[in-house]
């Protein structure tokens, strides 16, 4: 029986490609693995899948009675709703500690560095694995997509070390011009329905003992949002009730300008306020050099809500 290897839900790059590439380095060291998914795939993910020429993992949402290893996760918030009656064999990721528990010992790879492909580059070292050209093709673009092409505060010199060696095996010189091509796909919010948008980079936290749901799309030019911001409340309040959420937010970046618009749906702005001690305006701000939601934003939210 093969063991499952999936990212969080509302998956991104790095927990779609990071699920293939673990996949293929487990089957290489004699273990059946095959990659999955627990959702959509995003349009940015899919201009990689497409160019270095893979197939998305196969969609399941259900995993009780099944083995599996977790990429770029550790929140039950974040997981399928049965993991509790899954083994989970192992676990790669970049975040802080979650609130999964385990009945037996695991594998962990966890490091703090901007992107779980850069451990699993880490990982193919470690194991003397040779990583397939197209592989590492995509490996390297979601490296580009979780440090924002080296501009996220997360973004170490492993992940810089790590995506340069990867564009080598590629064979991409150009590798932060294919980063910009990327973030370009990324910035095409037209196709897309509000609620789609918000979801499109969207996870749920559990902060003392209330589920708050954080949104993310980095855009190349954050005017693209100027006529749908009403339309993107909206589709906030909706979730909000939907899935019972004491607060909806969602970070509108721009990577050029290197800052983010944070809209906010809640049922205490003053919270939100004051875990980065500002003013909300007509239930949004400009927050300045705020780029990542993993260190600049969950942290301080946690705070408030101890």
């Amino acid at each position: 029986m093969s063991t499952y290897i999936f990212g969080h839900t509302t998956p991104d790059s790095d927990s779609i490609v990071g699920a293939i590439a673990l996949s293929y380095l487990k089957n290489q060291l004699g273990e059946d693995t095959l990659p999955t998914r627990q959702g959509e795939i995003n349009p940015e993910t899919a201009f990689i899948l497409e160019k270095f020429g893979f197939e998305a993992p196969m969609l399941k949402t259900e995993y009780a009675g099944e083995s599996v290893y977790l990429v770029d996760f550790m929140e039950s918030s974040q997981a399928p709703s049965d993991i509790e009656e899954a083994t989970i064999l192992g676990i790669v990721d970049h975040h802080k500690l979650g609130d999964l528990k385990t009945n037996t010992p695991l594998e962990m790879w966890v490091r703090p560095v901007g992107c779980s492909n850069t451990i699993l580059k880490q990982m193919f070292d470690y194991y003397n694995v040779a990583i397939p050209q197209n592989l590492a093709g995509m490996m390297m673009c979601a490296i580009l997509s979780d440090t924002v092409i080296f501009k996220s505060p997360t973004c170490t010199k492993e992940d810089t070390k790590a995506c340069k060696e990867l564009a080598k095996i590629a064979q991409i010189e150009a590798y932060k011009e294919l980063g910009m091509e990327m973030f370009i796909v990324k910035s095409d919010v037209l196709n897309a329905t509000p609620r789609e948008l918000v979801l499109r980079d969207f996870k749920d936290f559990n902060m003392g003992g209330v589920k708050v749901g954080v949104g993310q799309l980095e855009v190349v030019d954050l005017s693209v949002f100027d006529t749908m911001k009403e339309s993107l409340f909206e589709a906030m309040k909706a979730l909000k009730e939907e899935g019972d959420r004491e607060s909806v937010l969602l970070l509108l970046t721009d990577i050029m300008q290197e800052g983010s618009q944070l809209l906010v749906v809640s049922d205490n702005e003053a919270r939100i306020e004051k875990a980065f001690d500002v003013t909300l305006e007509e239930h949004q701000v400009w927050l300045k050099g705020v780029m990542s939601r993993k260190k600049q934003i969950i942290p301080f939210l946690e705070t408030v809500y101890a």
